[in-house]
């Protein structure tokens, strides 16, 4: 059996040249529609996004929630950026945390929550939309107490951003800005 001289290589085979933008957009959408949910509590950016990585496998965004949340609506944003992604052969994760830095595992990636032999989730269904695959994977509580960024209720740096992800920072501190000019326009009324 003849063997191919060049190995191919591993990794995100993303279908599109630039994968960075289109995630970091999907980011965007849905920090927009996540910040108005009652219990989402902040929202930050992990993994290669926070990072000059040219070709990302995902988004990473954690998620910190009050504890007794009801993660339907969460879930359902979760599961469009995931499509998002998606749509370019790639990934996102929906990490989740409560105000104590506690790690409590992932929006599930199932619509519906009901028993499944692919599911991981040490308790499948005793929450709706929550993937506690804590064997698998687990957040420090230093991570999720100080993140790389923070996007959401305000943008906070912990570390030099890439200019792609500046961007994106720069979008959501302009959210914030005209937010803020129209309350104050409101309560002048």
């Amino acid at each position: 059996m003849k063997q191919d001289s060049k190995r191919q290589e591993l990794g995100p085979q993303p279908s599109i040249p630039d994968p960075r933008r289109h995630l970091l957009r999907a980011v965007l959408a849905f920090v927009r529609e996540a910040r108005s949910l009652p219990g989402v509590l902040r929202i930050a950016l992990l993994g290669s996004l926070a990072t000059n990585k040219p070709v990302p496998k995902d988004a990473d965004v954690l998620v910190t929630i009050d504890p007794t949340m009801d993660l339907s609506s969460l879930a359902r944003f979760g599961r469009r950026l995931k499509g998002t992604a998606q749509t370019i052969n790639l990934g996102a994760d929906i990490f989740l945390g409560d105000g104590s830095d506690h790690y409590l595992g992932r929006i599930c990636h199932y619509r519906e929550c009901h028993a499944r032999v692919a599911c991981r989730a040490l308790h499948c269904g005793q929450r709706q939309h929550l993937n506690d695959d804590l064997q698998i994977v687990m957040l420090s509580p230093a991570l999720i107490n100080a993140p790389p960024m923070d996007l959401w209720p305000r943008v906070v740096r912990r570390c030099a951003m890439p200019p792609d992800t500046e961007a994106l920072l720069a979008e959501l501190e302009n959210d914030e800005t005209l937010r803020h000019r129209c309350d104050a326009a409101a309560q002048a009324n």
